[in-house]
């Protein structure tokens, strides 16, 4: 029988050995210079003109949306939201180099992946506004998107929870013999659950095609990254699993393309989980619940700003001769005006009414449920003054 004693592997040392300072200088793919200019001897990923330009208009579409959506929520108009500036590129890059029969599980920063798949403006703002036309019948807080046709599974708050999740759904492809990946999106704080590691570990022990995608944006809400780990990011803990570990310039759109392409290639071929950390920055604030100024300086912002994806996809495109100012002009009035045009509309839909809180569940409503709802009507019967007259027919 053959040795499978995991000593066999370690070598033998005779002298005492301290192995390790906190760095292990793990590279960072980068294609593109800040101002859009490739580096000498790039070997940049295959990209035609089409799919390079509807990268670069996604992204300006998701900074469109995250700008409008958040004045919604100062305005009182929506309750919550998280907009994603300055990550685009992570999102919507990866996203660019899957296959549309492979699954997307996210986080909650990742609606440019949603909308490169073809989410349309108006399932975003039903989402949102919690209305009779969201699928979900407004059960989510806003942002928590779900899309069965598009292979995005739907979004849960608890951080790290869809990273076993993921190891698990990418082993049952792997038993199915499906020609597709599981991709998971998680933060650098969420790589600090619990979820993380036994996900990971999980997944290169049963050897699943799953890309694990760090966006390591250097923040958990206030918390800044050197205060949450001292080793080098969060590339060397799959490194630490035995995870195959690829760390890009999550700015650079084209390095993510290439990056996530190959991560793809390797988790098919190899049937084996990939790593990606996406070196990136959070812009916005983490949540229309948080104010940045109290934990960063606008200098450190400015630094970033000048990173930015979306100008630099867009001097790459005018450098290649792709990119027409007049007509991307075009476009984003375009955009900007769908999105408030479909945000009026989507704020005037009904809201599901209170006996469809307990449906869709089990197959028939339990006595307990039921028990729950009466109690419910019970209560606004009490208090109606305490709740919109849109919440649905009262019993």
């Amino acid at each position: 029988m053959e040795d499978r004693n995991h000593l066999g592997k370690i070598k033998t040392t005779n002298r005492v050995e301290v192995i390790g300072n906190g760095l292990i200088d793990i590279p960072m793919l980068q294609l593109l210079k800040s101002d859009g200019s490739e580096h000498e001897n790039a070997q940049l990923p295959e990209l035609d003109q089409t799919l390079a330009l509807k990268i670069h208009d996604t992204m300006e579409y998701i900074r469109i949306l995250d700008e409008r959506m958040v004045a919604a929520q100062r305005q009182g108009r929506i309750s919550f939201y998280l907009a994603s500036t300055g990550e685009e590129a992570a999102a919507v890059a990866s996203a660019a180099a899957l296959s549309p029969h492979d699954m997307i599980m996210s986080q909650y920063r990742e609606q440019g992946a949603l909308a490169f798949r073809g989410y349309t403006t108006d399932q975003f703002m039903n989402q949102m506004f919690s209305n009779k036309a969201d699928p979900n019948k407004g059960r989510q807080m806003p942002i928590h998107y779900g899309d069965k046709a598009l292979n995005f599974m739907t979004i849960s708050s608890p951080l790290g929870t869809q990273i076993p999740q993921a190891s698990g759904y990418a082993y049952g492809q792997k038993m199915a013999g499906n020609e597709a990946v599981t991709i998971c999106y998680f933060g650098e704080g969420a790589a600090s659950e619990g979820d993380f590691h036994a996900g990971v570990n999980m997944a290169a022990v049963l050897n699943c095609p799953v890309i694990f995608f760090c966006r390591n944006n250097g923040y958990a809400i206030s918390t800044p990254s050197e205060e949450q780990f001292a080793g080098d990011g969060i590339a060397s803990r799959g490194i630490g699993y035995g995870v195959k570990t690829i760390r890009v310039d999550g700015n650079d759109p084209l390095a993510v393309f290439a990056a996530t392409q190959e991560a793809r290639r390797i988790a098919l071929a190899e049937m084996c989980p990939v790593l990606i950390e996406a070196m990136t920055y959070r812009l916005a604030a983490h949540s229309t619940s948080d104010d940045p100024t109290g934990y960063r300086s606008r200098d450190e912002e400015d630094k970033w700003r000048a990173k930015d994806p979306i100008a630099r996809m867009a001097n790459w495109l005018t450098h290649k001769g792709w990119f027409d100012e007049k007509q991307n002009k075009a476009k984003v009035d375009k955009a900007r005006q769908d999105v408030l045009a479909a945000l009026k509309v989507s704020e005037t839909i009904p809201i599901c009414g209170i006996e469809e809180i307990v449906e869709d569940v089990y197959d028939s409503v339990p006595w307990h449920l039921q028990d729950q709802l009466t109690s419910l009507k019970a209560h606004i019967k009490q208090y109606p003054k305490k709740y919109p007259k849109t919440s649905g027919s009262v019993r």
